[in-house]
């Protein structure tokens, strides 16, 4: 009898984990990893799309769009941005390699040896051969991405003497039509010789192939296939989901983003391991944030801090930084001081954010004007992120809005000249800024021009 795929190996070990669990009417979590440390499915997930390239993508857009400051970028990303884009165009292109050895090496890796032994081989060769593979894509390998390279090349108007030429990139598009024929071959070879689990796995290597190498839409489609497999387990449907829902996040797609974790939500709801129900909130935490929904993004962020170990998706002082910023907005002082300002999950990657760290440290100690100015010195570093940058504003004024709200909150009755002196500002500044709230019905308070004060209006 064929093998199928309603139960590989991580989902099995998953099951075998929670059994025990089924006896109690309480089900017992399995045993959690330190916070930002990658899981079993995470662990497995492909690392192509690699979003930190996509980040320092993102950065070198806002630079180049005079958004983002070559001082501003050169302390947030550690190097001169003339550095990171030569690195980045390297990456994408053949790693500094000459286009032929690169072609010839990456043939190597993907290309079917000769001899029917040489193909299968044995399983540990299978698992020794593909955790090389991973530890060289973990240490940065080069993608042979023709379609990202022309398009980085136009958008950030890169012209090194080292670029590489139109004919390069031709001929690494024959060379990828050459290798996923093989992979597609492969496929075919499965289904007349193998089983669902090696189809399967074919399909997965042109998904993943297609990932590193090809544009969006071949990447999409490649990912579809592997969904529309039969007998596809959970477990097995979820990665796929996440993996494609990176794909599209990577392109910047964020209608396609949002409609695959809704459908992988949608799966999730009939069984799933904890493990990767908690890599879906990641993935729908980041997709609430592009789409501004910041509340609802705040709360799986919170839930995301003691949990998270989505090392594909995004740093973990990333996530911290995103589920700061979000919840600063949302949380009661009590439970800021309890997860953000004493969360021993944030103190522990405090020392790499330090900015949001002193945001959220000065609005809990009622500094305004320090926390004035660590807004100032957030304003980059929202700019210098792909899932912050395109509400800055709204982030920012919301910020600002939240900290008049709370000093107004202490009192009935203020003077203008108290307050600025409280908030380190000008009192004609602070007079517009607080008349231009209060009019959008963002403050209850009124001015008194004439006494020189505010008072507030709470509604009881």
């Amino acid at each position: 009898m064929a093998p199928t795929m309603d139960i590989d190996e991580n989902d099995k070990a998953a099951k075998d984990a929670e059994a025990p669990a089924a006896k109690t009417t309480t089900a017992t979590k399995p045993k959690k990893n330190a916070p930002g440390t990658p899981s079993a499915s995470s662990e497995s997930a492909s690392v192509h799309p690699d979003m930190s390239l996509a980040q320092d993508i993102h950065r070198l857009t806002m630079i180049h769009a005079g958004k983002l400051s070559v001082d501003d970028a050169t302390a947030i990303i550690g190097c001169k941005p003339e550095e990171l884009l030569e690195r980045v165009m390297r990456r994408v292109g053949t790693g500094g390699k000459s286009v032929e050895d690169a072609m010839s090496e990456n043939e190597r890796k993907y290309k079917p040896s000769g001899g029917e032994g040489g193909e299968k081989g044995d399983a540990a060769e299978k698992k020794d051969a593909k955790k090389s593979t991973t530890d060289k894509e973990e240490a940065g390998e080069a993608l042979l991405n023709p379609s990202l390279y022309r398009h980085l090349r136009s958008t950030l108007s890169y012209s090194s003497p080292d670029a590489l030429k139109d004919d390069d990139l031709e001929a690494l598009e024959s060379h990828h039509e050459t290798i996923l024929k093989h992979l597609n071959d492969a496929v075919t070879k499965a289904r007349e010789e193998a089983g669902d689990m090696e189809v399967l796995r074919a399909h997965v290597d042109i998904a993943r192939y297609s990932a590193r190498c090809s544009a969006k839409e071949p990447a999409l489609e490649a990912y579809e296939a592997v969904l529309a497999l039969p007998k596809l387990s959970v477990g097995k449907k979820l990665d796929a989901h996440l993996e494609l829902a990176r794909v599209s996040s990577f392109w910047g797609d964020h209608r396609k983003t949002k409609a695959t974790l809704d459908a992988a939500a949608a799966v999730i709801a009939n069984g799933g391991d904890w493990d990767r129900r908690n890599r879906l909130k990641a993935y729908r935490a980041l997709s609430l944030l592009l789409a501004r929904d910041a509340e609802a993004a705040s709360g799986l962020l919170a839930e995301g801090i003691a949990t998270f170990s989505c090392a594909e998706l995004c740093g973990y002082p990333e996530f911290i930084t995103y589920a700061i910023v979000t919840n600063l907005l949302y949380l009661k002082r009590t439970e800021l001081k309890k997860s953000i300002i004493d969360g021993s999950e944030v103190l522990q990657v405090a020392k790499e954010i330090p900015v949001v760290i002193r945001l959220a440290n000065t609005l809990y100690d009622c500094d305004y004007k320090a926390y004035l100015h660590a807004l100032v010195d957030l304003q980059p570093h929202l700019i210098a992120d792909r899932y912050l940058q395109p509400h800055a504003g709204y982030f920012l004024r919301e910020l600002h809005v939240l900290a008049l709200r709370q000093f107004l909150d202490s009192y009935q009755s203020v003077t203008l000249e108290s307050m600025a002196k409280s908030f380190g500002v000008g009192t004609e500044f602070l007079d517009v800024q607080l008349s231009r709230f209060i009019a959008a019905g963002r403050l209850t308070a009124k001015i008194d021009k004439y006494g020189g004060g505010v008072e507030t209006n709470r509604p009881d």
